[in-house]
């Protein structure tokens, strides 16, 4: 039985067929992620098919449909995964994958799966919480906060060690603060 969490690549493909796996990846180096139909911040990709004869292809394929042609200049390869998280409810995998740069309004699924792309912010305004740290509160598909969080880390965005409370915090109409 897997534990809930990161795993290592190898790890999360030796789950076996009781596991569904999907792929993601994401937009304009790190710093894009889609708006999804169900309201949820994600990453381009899906789920794989048993017909898939390998994870990146299937993610390279989603990211075509999903992106459009500005995706077909990136192939994401097998050293291109950065990390697997499996889910502690549904037992789905989720492969993440960097190495993509896209300008997708013209692709073929934006706006039925893909509602638009949001700009991650890569910064922290001087009030600790305006930035990145209040873009993480968004509601997050599956293991996208970790994976957003992870691969920020890996490649030295952030610092280690550093702990971004999930809490709701809303902004003061009268003000323009956040509380």
């Amino acid at each position: 039985v897997a534990r809930a969490g990161r795993l290592e690549l190898a790890e999360a493909l030796a789950l076996g067929p009781g596991w569904r796996p999907a792929c993601y990846a994401p937009s304009f180096l790190l710093s894009q992620m889609q708006m999804r139909f169900d309201g949820r911040l994600g990453f381009p990709g899906g789920f794989v098919d048993s017909q898939d004869s390998s994870l990146e292809d299937v993610l390279n394929r989603g990211l075509l449909k999903q992106l459009g042609e500005a995706a077909a200049a990136f192939c994401v390869e097998r050293p291109d995964c950065r990390s697997s998280h499996a889910g502690s409810g549904p037992r789905v995998v989720a492969h993440f994958y960097s190495a993509v740069e896209s300008s997708a309004t013209g692709a073929k699924d934006h706006g039925l799966e893909v509602l638009g792309l949001v700009r991650v912010p890569l910064y922290t305004l001087r009030d600790g919480m305006g930035g990145l740290p209040i873009f993480l509160e968004n509601c997050f598909i599956g293991a996208a906060r970790e994976q957003l969080l992870d691969t920020l880390h890996d490649l030295g965005v952030v610092e280690a060690g550093l702990q971004i409370p999930v809490c709701l915090r809303h902004p003061s109409v009268d003000s323009g603060n956040l509380r």
